[in-house]
């Protein structure tokens, strides 16, 4: 049975099913068919407009059924993902209508599952989702089919969500440039040709094109933040143990956080997948519901410690630091004091201590793989790199980089007496072609490994610290960039406050969508 793609907005749920499938609520009627050779419609379109809040709003007042969502999101994917290639291993389309309109029979009786109920979510391919690929974008995984839910995932499926498929990742989550051996490349959602960067880029992508309404990621070296810059989106990094990780028990470094289209949208997320969870015993217990609540809040005289390149010590493409600066007026239009900051800590040394604890977490991955004559060729280099670098490390040299970690936070801490947030940009280049796997040189500098173009994350990683990216501007060619915001370890609503009142002052990602959406 064929189906129509009339919008049903204002239609109640159960007239849709009706409508739409009558048979299918009592199983006699055959499957819903794909929406792949469907056309697509205006009004598909303003379902796919909607801000995640507003179409939880929708379904939830039975403004729009779960399955005209579905059909919309589809179709937008259909769309435009074979050009950007940012959501991979989709499922069925039959069985994701299937799982729509059961939300809406389940919603006819009362049953509502939370804000998600019946969003089409896809889960970052360095995650699990029960019965999806996991492969991690290496060949080593192309068929590592998972048996359970990583924890976050779990909780975004009880929150109402139906899982579509993953977002793309580079091999291992190395680098931040989104392309594998096993899907290919993910585009920027800006030009249709440069990276999306990573490795959270095919999360990005699928926000800034409206493939997704809210996105899960992960960041050990920016990689909530980086793509999000490059898409003019937001990633947040929480503050470590806010979001448990699966299988983890040591002081994270790796984190697990929220995307979103705005701040709102991204905070609620965080609410949802945010947490106490007894297989991760250094998450936190604090209250989640309070990233639910408004974000509106008056920040006058509010401190920023503008961070810049470091006093000239990170270079800089041409112009980053330019549309840096704009964006950063939007701090003093709403009422913050915003001065340079300086901390007085050696850079270099925050790199070698990076390289120490990165070395030595990429080990743990790869190390089996590494070790094994017949995986070892099917590594990326990167990957290889890695691992040898952590063979050649010492205990000494691990309990060292934890020394110097703990005089970083130190630094911190005397300058977040000084300033309620530090702000520095998010990424030291625009987005670069994506046939190029990472820049050689910035500004005549050499680059000394595949990820020092990235140096400018550390020092939110490391800081143990929450971290948002918010959107600063374009570029003279369009190209977005984006500002790091970090506040108080622990003080996630904080920063997510500030962010929002950013957001509402500078509008760059309220204003401002690729030009695939706005001339399709």
């Amino acid at each position: 049975m064929s189906y129509s793609r009339r919008s049903f907005l204002g239609t109640t749920t159960a007239a849709v099913a009706t409508m739409m499938v009558p048979g299918l609520a009592g199983g006699e009627e055959e499957a819903v068919r794909s929406t792949a050779n469907s056309a697509y419609s205006p009004r598909e379109a303003e379902v796919v407009a909607l801000s995640a809040l507003e179409l939880s709003g929708a379904i939830r007042n039975k403004r729009v059924s779960c399955f005209e969502v579905m059909q919309a999101y589809l179709a937008h994917i259909d769309k435009f993902n074979p050009k950007f290639n940012a959501i991979v291993s989709m499922r069925d389309y039959s069985q994701l209508m299937e799982e729509a309109q059961l939300r809406d029979r389940e919603l006819s009786r009362g049953e509502y599952h939370g804000w998600m109920h019946g969003f089409p979510h896809a889960v970052k391919d360095l995650a699990d989702a029960t019965g999806l690929l996991t492969s991690l974008g290496s060949p080593l995984f192309k068929e590592n089919i998972a048996l359970s839910d990583s924890i976050y995932v779990e909780r975004i499926k009880k929150s109402g969500a139906i899982i579509i498929g993953k977002t793309n990742v580079p091999e291992f989550g190395l680098g931040s440039q989104t392309y594998n051996p096993v899907f290919g490349t993910t585009l920027n959602a800006y030009d249709g040709a440069s990276t999306a960067g990573g490795s959270s880029g095919g999360a990005a992508v699928g926000l800034a094109l409206k493939m997704l309404p809210v996105a899960d990621g992960s960041d050990l070296m920016g990689s909530l933040r980086n793509p999000a810059a490059f898409n003019n989106v937001i990633g947040f990094r929480p503050t470590p143990g806010r979001v448990p990780l699966s299988g983890m028990y040591i002081e994270e470094l790796p984190c697990n956080g929220p995307m979103g289209r705005d701040v709102r949208d991204t905070a609620m997320l965080l609410s949802t997948i945010a947490g106490y969870h007894s297989a991760a015993p250094t998450s936190l217990k604090q209250d989640t519901t309070q990233f639910a609540q408004t974000l509106e809040s008056n920040v006058t005289g509010t401190r920023i410690g503008w961070l810049a390149d470091f006093d000239g010590y990170l270079p800089m493409e041409e112009g980053v630091m330019d549309v840096c600066e704009n964006g950063l007026k939007a701090f003093s239009d709403i009422g913050c004091e915003v001065e340079e900051a300086k901390l007085g800590y050696s850079m270099d040394q925050l790199w070698d201590t990076w390289l120490t604890f990165r070395h030595w977490l990429v080990l743990g991955k790869v190390g089996p793989l590494y070790r094994d004559p017949k995986m070892r060729p099917l590594l990326k280099p990167e990957a290889i790199w890695e691992a040898q670098g952590g063979l050649n490390l010492t205990a000494d040299d691990v309990y060292q980089a934890s020394v110097a970690r703990s005089a970083w936070y130190k630094a911190l801490l005397g300058a977040f007496e000084h300033y309620d947030f530090l702000v520095l940009p998010t990424a030291q280049v625009f987005p670069f072609d994506a046939n190029t796997h990472w820049p050689r040189e910035i500004a005549g500098k050499t680059m000394d490994t595949y990820h020092r173009w990235m140096e400018v994350v550390i020092p939110g990683t490391l800081s143990g610290c929450p971290v948002i990216n918010v959107p600063a501007g374009f570029g003279k060619d369009g190209r977005p960039m984006g500002l790091q915001i970090m506040g108080p370890r622990h003080a996630d609503l904080a920063v997510l406050k500030i962010a929002y009142a950013y957001e509402q002052a500078s509008r760059w990602n309220l204003t401002h969508s690729p030009k695939f959406l706005t001339s399709s």
